[in-house]
This record gives C-alpha cells, sequence and structure tokens, in this order.
C-alpha cells in the first residue's frame, strides 16, 4: 500500500498522478509495494549543467522522484540538495506547488560551479541522521560528470555503507563519456573489501534524460534497491540500530 493515497496526489498534485501510477507499478514489480523509506533528490549544479536547467530535464526529474516518494514517504515532500563546487542550497520539494518549482529555486541561486560529489553526500548524511530516521532512506543523486576530488567521494561512499542509504547515482550527457568512468567504478567498489555492503548504483539517462519513458526511468531507479535493503538487514544495517 503506498504511503500517500491516489486520491491524495489526485488532489495536492493532479499533474503528477501519471507519474505516481508508473512508479507504483515498477515498485511492485521489484517487491516494493509495502516498503518505506525517505527519498533525498540530489541535483548537479555545476556550469555544464545548464542545458538540463534551461530544457526542463532537471525539473522533469524533480516530478518523477516526487511520483515515487509518495509511494515510499507519507510527508509528501522530498529534501532536495544543489550543489557544485559547494553546496548551493538544501531546499524542499513538495507534492503541493511542484510545478517550476526548480526554476524558483535556481533563480535565488549564484554561480555554477564544479562538481563537489563528497560536499552533497555529507549534506544528505546529516539531514538524514538529524531526522530520527524510521526508514532507510534512498538517494537519487544526479550528475553529468566526475567529481573534482574522487578520493574523497569514493571514501565517503565507503564510509555510507554502514548507514542505512541507499545512493542511486543517475548521469546526464553521453553514456559512453570517460566523464563517467568514476561513477561505474563507484558502483563496482569491491565488498567487503571496500564497504561493507554495496550502496551504490549508477545508471546513465543519456543526453535527452526527458527521453527516458518513465516505466524505464522507475525501474532503474528501484531496481537495486531490494538487494541492498536484504544486504542490509544481513549486516544489521538499519535505522536506530
Amino acid at each position: 500500500m503506498a504511503a500517500i493515497s491516489l486520491r491524495k496526489v489526485e488532489e495536492t498534485a493532479p499533474a503528477l498522478v501519471s507519474l505516481y501510477k508508473s512508479a507504483g507499478v515498477s515498485l511492485a514489480k521489484h517487491g516494493l509495494g509495502h516498503q518505506r523509506a525517505a527519498v533525498y533528490l540530489v541535483v548537479d549544479y555545476s556550469g555544464s549543467m545548464k542545458p538540463y536547467y534551461k530544457n526542463g530535464s532537471v525539473q522533469a526529474l524533480a516530478d518523477r522522484v516526487l511520483g515515487l516518494s509518495a509511494h515510499l514517504d507519507d510527508d509528501g515532500q522530498v529534501p532536495t540538495v544543489f550543489f557544485s563546487t559547494d553546496i548551493d542550497a538544501v531546499e524542499t520539494i513538495g507534492l503541493a506547488g511542484h510545478e517550476g518549482r526548480i526554476e524558483q529555486i535556481v533563480s535565488r541561486l549564484g554561480h555554477m560551479g564544479k562538481t563537489s560529489y563528497h560536499l552533497a553526500m555529507d549534506a544528505v548524511i546529516d539531514h538524514y541522521l538529524d531526522s530520527n530516521p524510521t526508514a532507510p532512506a534512498l538517494v537519487v543523486f544526479q550528475t553529468d560528470g566526475g567529481p573534482i576530488n574522487k578520493l574523497a567521494a569514493e571514501r565517503y561512499v565507503c564510509k555510507a555503507a554502514k548507514l542505512p542509504m541507499f545512493w542511486q547515482f543517475i548521469g546526464f550527457g553521453d553514456p559512453h563519456s570517460k566523464q563517467f568512468d568514476f561513477l561505474r567504478k563507484l558502483d563496482e567498489l569491491a565488498v567487503p573489501q571496500r564497504r561493507v555492503v554495496d550502496n551504490a548504483g549508477f545508471f546513465h539517462a543519456g543526453h535527452d534524460p526527458l527521453a527516458v519513458p518513465d516505466d524505464v526511468l522507475y525501474d532503474r531507479l528501484v531496481g537495486e534497491f531490494p538487494r541492498w535493503l536484504e544486504a542490509a538487514q544481513a549486516q544489521g544495517i538499519r535505522p536506530g540500530a
């Protein structure tokens, strides 16, 4: 059963009804129909991301994540971290008032910098731990390239493996670009030599993320989550543990 009912979504965010339904199908397919999770969104605000903000790709991702979150979390809101060289903003995107929300936030932000994963991860970890969580976290982490500090990002992924948090990285841009070599490496970090469980996944949304069908995107967003839940439980990694 979804955390937020279809009727509530119809009343508060009618434009997201189709996404909500599509997310529900993917969750059921992966055995997550009754799962609860705190859903986070992390979006890249580096200079090369400008076209994806301009053409609505980032807003579309936020809407899709909201449609997913409505099944997993009953508060109807997704904490969202905008990052570049530093943390540019930590905002909340909700079902109510979701339309145009990304543009609204970005209009208040300054210079688009470089790409620093570990600071964004740190912000999400702090927010999650400060919230006295009762459910694991699913973090959708969007970027269009590798980090300026690869060592720090790798260390954070390994250390975060001890927390009840799964990091689903999604790449915007050329799937064949060497910019994504680091994320492929993160996805394959050895267990248990480097981290206690496999706590990260990665997939490309390509040059045109808007062209990725909703059902395909949702399958990719949640496909690795069940295996992580099982592995984390086996290692005693859970909220409050």
